[in-house]
């Protein structure tokens, strides 16, 4: 069992984990038994193929399995963009546009960091000195920014970060948690770990393992939020086959790829899992943010049953967040 804090309601959710007795068998009996299998199973020629079956077989498409599965995921059809009858596969449910002006509002507040994604959230610290020290299981931090990144492993070092955690049924564009300048952009190749949190205790520091994108703002120009640089890193997991920037000024119109140099608006979609389940990460310097007090008072409660709280011997829960909805304020 895997329970988190659903942040709207304050209630304690018992999760409905996807395939997950395949991914114990996975990440216990196979990577035990066999290495060459698992490095198999974690590949991204398995990935492609899990992802065709899922997303992309006509069998799973036909109209009654499209009704089963919107109702079994508890899609909101009434926030999408396009008709719900345009949604006739998996891959168009899972990649469908939300009308967020309207179903996800946001504080324009300066300062304010807000959630990159519709996603269950875990904050942390490099810091020795912190509360919520969370140093190398998640991650390890210079295999996770790149160990040839000298500038951004020593501007980050010691500082904050917050893991967001997007599981099959949610939206899946992600949105820029902050507005500044671009000023770098690089990819990073890896392995398609799964992100379900049996696998995520089950593996030594999977996430700086994934294949991932990275994106450095910086918000100390003009019109930025004056919070420092922000790292921000999209992971693909078992099944997303690619993370297509597709950034958006106005809702989702005229899309384009990020570059450095470029102005980017909090808020706003700037790219696309496409499809399975993922993680974003988000890297603060040290002193520079502040996380929201319910998401701080979450994570430390002892009545919630969750995986990463028995395997890490310490209270780590994860609380249910919307995308574009506040998760760290400025000092």
């Amino acid at each position: 069992m895997h329970q988190y804090i659903d942040r709207e309601t304050s209630r304690v959710i018992t999760e409905s984990l996807i395939a997950d007795r395949m991914i114990n068998t996975i990440y216990s009996t196979i990577r035990e038994n066999s290495s060459v299998l698992f490095n198999l199973l974690t590949s991204a020629r398995t990935s492609d193929l899990l992802r065709i079956f899922n997303y992309d077989n006509p069998i799973v498409s036909r109209s009654s399995n499209m009704k089963k599965i919107i109702a079994d995921l508890n899609i909101n059809l009434d926030e999408c963009v396009r008709d719900a009858r345009e949604l006739n596969s998996p891959r168009k449910l899972f990649e469908r546009q939300i009308k967020y002006w309207d179903c996800r509002p946001m504080s324009d507040v300066p300062g304010h960091v807000v959630s990159p994604a519709d996603s269950r959230v875990l904050v942390g610290s490099f810091a020795e000195d912190s509360i919520i020290l969370l140093k190398e299981k998640f991650f390890e931090y210079e295999e996770l920014v790149g160990p040839e990144k000298h500038e951004w492993l020593s501007a980050f070092r010691n500082g904050d970060f917050a893991v967001f955690r997007l599981t099959p049924d949610k939206y899946h564009y992600n949105h820029t948690p902050v507005s500044g300048e671009v000023v770098d952009f690089y990819e990073i190749d890896g392995c398609y770990h799964s992100c379900n949190p049996t696998a995520v205790v089950s593996c030594a520091t999977p996430y700086s393992k994934n294949k991932r994108t990275v994106t450095v703002i910086d918000t100390d120009v003009k019109g930025g939020s004056g919070i420092g640089p922000v790292m921000m890193i999209e992971l693909v997991a078992l099944m997303i086959g690619e993370i297509r920037q597709c950034y958006s000024e106005v809702k989702y119109e005229n899309p384009s790829s990020i570059r450095p140099g470029m102005f980017v608006r909090m808020g706003v979609p700037k790219s696309l899992f496409r499809p399975g389940s993922s993680v974003d990460i988000l890297i603060f310097q040290p002193d520079r943010i502040e996380f929201c007090p319910d998401i701080m008072q979450n994570l430390e409660r002892t009545d919630v049953v969750s995986r990463y709280s028995r395997k890490f011997q310490q209270s780590l829960v994860e609380t249910d967040v919307k995308v574009r909805s506040m998760v760290a304020t400025g000092l």
